[in-house]
């Protein structure tokens, strides 16, 4: 190609060399080419101002990670040591506790924390057989039935009575399942062949047994036989005769809240006020302030209970509280009676803080017949 540009006209275009040499160098202007309009520097924005800081502010710094690993490690050891002092604390607090409950059992010879443990338990799946379906109280019932036939029996034996544990489990499991599943009338006759059946079992077997033994102490164990069967599985009895009632269920509740409530109220009062001795040469540690603590919170305890559970005058609570206190103070005097003739502290030891189911049971188990009694005498007044 040649760079003679001898043929062409003023309208031709310009080819690039020219463009480049019509460049001023000077002001270094930019392309007049209407495809490349000029740069106007005034079209650009401002930059925006850079934040002004305050007088006497100090300069911002940003934290470096080990300014930030440092933090951390801060917070970790206030953490620690906030865990330290809490445990501490609690470990004073056991510490505390232990050392109350050592003083209360020295004096009582109770373990308080285990008995509390224990009893919110018997009472929690009490509550829930009662509240939800109450033939679930029936086996409950049975088996404490059992139980403290069982534990009557070897505190029995152990003193040289002569008890056969096997006719008294069959006796009791009859009495109490005829107590719910038969008619009133037909308990009675069932507590009369309970009675008949231990009475001879304890003579044929004596007479197999052939050991000399004297007319006087076979007919003792004869008779403490029945005795057995009286105790517990017929009360036992009577509590599902009241459950089997129109409402009833609401009374063996009353009834037993009473009786623990009498009970842990003489407990209380007596432990925090006890001076007088009520009955020094039966139960040592039971005191007037005792009785006095347990009159309070069981004829509460009743009037609470007669207003909004089973929709009683109060009045009616009054003397429901009350049958319920006596009955269970003489039962609870009764039992311990009966373990100081026979030279033990508890019926047996299965229950930490509480000795036997029996030293449980012995202020419930009579505290049936006034509720039976009380049922049939007030259900008719209830409150609509």
């Amino acid at each position: 190609m040649s760079d003679d540009r001898t043929g062409e006209g003023p309208d031709s275009p310009q080819t690039r060399r020219d463009v480049r040499g019509s460049a001023s160098a000077a002001d270094g202007a930019p392309l007049g080419d209407a495809a490349f309009p000029g740069f106007d520097a005034d079209s650009i924005p401002p930059r925006p101002p850079m934040p002004v800081e305050p007088a006497g502010a100090e300069p911002q710094i940003v934290p470096s990670p080990t300014l930030a690993t440092t933090d951390h490690n801060a917070i970790r050891e206030q953490w620690r040591a906030a865990r330290d002092e809490f445990g501490n604390h609690v470990s004073h607090a056991r510490d505390q506790i232990d050392l109350a409950n050592e003083r209360i059992k020295e004096r009582t010879g109770r373990d308080l924390i285990l008995a509390i443990l224990i009893g919110l338990a018997f009472g929690a799946a009490l509550l829930a057989s009662l509240l939800f379906i109450k033939v679930l109280f029936v086996p409950f019932a049975l088996a404490a039935a059992l139980l403290g036939v069982y534990e009557l029996s070897l505190a029995l034996r152990g003193s040289g009575r002569r008890v056969d544990l096997v006719p008294q489990f069959i006796a009791a499991g009859c009495l109490v399942l005829s107590a719910y599943f038969l008619d009133v009338w037909l308990v009675w006759v069932t507590l009369f062949l309970a009675v008949a059946f231990v009475v001879v079992w304890r003579l044929m077997a004596q007479m197999v047994a052939k050991d000399g033994r004297t007319y006087g102490d076979v007919l003792a164990d004869a008779v403490i036989g029945g005795f057995v069967q009286i105790y517990v599985p017929f009360l036992a009895a009577v509590a599902l005769i009241l459950l089997g009632q129109e409402g009833g269920e609401w009374w063996v509740l009353s009834f037993i809240v009473i009786a623990v409530v009498a009970d842990t109220g003489a407990y209380a009062a007596g432990l925090a006020f006890g001076r007088h001795p009520m009955a020094p040469r039966i139960s040592p540690k039971k005191t007037w302030e005792g009785f006095g603590g347990a009159v309070v919170g069981s004829i509460a305890a009743g009037v609470l209970l007669a207003i909004y559970l089973l929709h009683l005058p109060w009045w009616i609570g009054v003397i429901f509280g009350a049958a319920i206190l006596l009955s269970a103070t003489l039962g609870d005097l009764g039992e311990s009676m009966l373990k100081r003739d026979l030279g033990i502290k508890d019926m047996s030891s299965w229950l930490p803080g509480h000795g036997g189911l029996l030293d449980r049971l012995d202020s419930i188990l009579p505290s049936t017949i006034p509720a039976l009694c009380l049922y049939f005498l007030f259900s008719s007044w209830t409150v609509l």
